[in-house]
């Protein structure tokens, strides 16, 4: 039996992938080769995750793996009308980056109610200026989207003594149906995204939601950046509609020096950092690895991605075909 050919969309630094040696040939590639050397490859590892490399590369001529994965949770800047409706199976990185995107939310809800922005303003300044923070204790939050992220920032939010919404595609069990939204938004505190991106969740979060908030309320978004009318926030933090808002995630990233947003007051604002801790590059190439030898030997591999809905179904809708009165798909 020939060894599989595992082909890499390389990134700096590449992926360690020692564990491999002997049964697998890795070929490494950049985005402009891509589509010459789709044809010979028995798996695609996507470590460019931030690429648009494999959305233009798939449509060409030729063989396709019949295994994808990406080093990422997000699977929107892969998706194209051929690998949806192709055999291929598409995985992704569920399991790396649930608990660190959560603390990160956890510590934005704490500096947020202590005020520590300001506090490192005046500090900057030599100013002395006394002031009273936020109780965290007793608050209340929605969380939007109902996957494993969702579902950690949930958990952790509890911990520290909040009241939590947790907003997915459809009602079921303590989950709430994308209906319930609304209602839930406007009596809020801390309003934080964790959605996939999908045609049903772009622009979501838009002048009419943000209207819906309290002038207290702040807005959090780990999630994906195009689900966020980024104008009409900051329409609506200027209006001063709520209190104060955290972007981890842009439509465009890098954010230029030029955009608007780095002015913003009560926005703070992160370069795509919220799941990022020490080593998480080594913890994806050893879930690679870990898949890989899975499926070498044949066994049902995790973290499958429904291409359809565009992000990994968890496990209480594997058998939950229905689906919310306005299609919104939050897991």
């Amino acid at each position: 039996m020939p060894v599989p050919v595992v082909l890499v969309l390389d990134a700096d630094p590449p992926p360690r992938l020692g564990r491999l040696t002997g049964r697998a040939r890795i070929v490494r590639t950049g985005p402009a080769d891509l589509a010459a050397r789709l044809p010979e490859a028995d798996v695609l590892l996507v470590w460019d995750f931030a690429s648009d490399a494999v959305r233009e590369a798939w449509p060409g001529p030729g063989a396709r793996p019949g295994w994808v994965h990406t080093a990422s949770a997000g699977v929107d800047r892969l998706l194209c009308p051929e690998l949806v409706a192709s055999g291929t199976v598409l995985t992704n990185a569920r399991g790396v980056f649930e608990r660190p995107i959560a603390e990160y939310v956890a510590g934005l809800v704490l500096a947020f109610a202590k005020d520590l922005p300001t506090t490192l303003a005046l500090q900057r300044e030599h100013r002395w200026h006394h002031r009273e923070g936020r109780q965290v204790v007793g608050s209340r939050a929605v969380v939007v989207g109902a996957g494993p992220i969702g579902r950690e920032i949930t958990r952790l939010l509890h911990g520290l003594g909040v009241q939590v919404a947790l907003v997915g595609r459809s009602a079921r069990r303590t989950i709430h149906g994308i209906g319930d939204l609304g209602p839930l938004a406007a009596r809020a505190d801390w309003v934080i995204s964790a959605v996939p991106l999908t045609p049903a969740t772009y622009g979501m979060f838009d002048t009419r939601f943000f209207g819906l908030l309290q002038p207290s309320a702040h807005f959090i978004n780990v999630g994906r950046g195009a689900s966020v009318v980024e104008a009409d926030l900051v329409a609506a933090l200027n209006r001063r509609w709520l209190a104060g808002a955290a972007l981890d995630v842009f439509a465009d990233e890098p954010l230029g020096a030029e955009s608007p947003l780095w002015e913003v007051p009560g926005l703070l604002i992160s370069p795509h950092l919220s799941g990022d801790t020490v080593g998480w590059r080594d913890r994806l190439g050893e879930q690679f690895v870990d898949m890989y030898e899975l499926w070498v030997d044949g066994e049902p591999l995790p973290n499958v991605v429904d291409k359809e809905r565009g992000y990994v179904p968890s496990e209480d809708l594997a058998t939950d075909n229905t689906v919310s009165t306005d299609g919104t798909s939050l897991d």
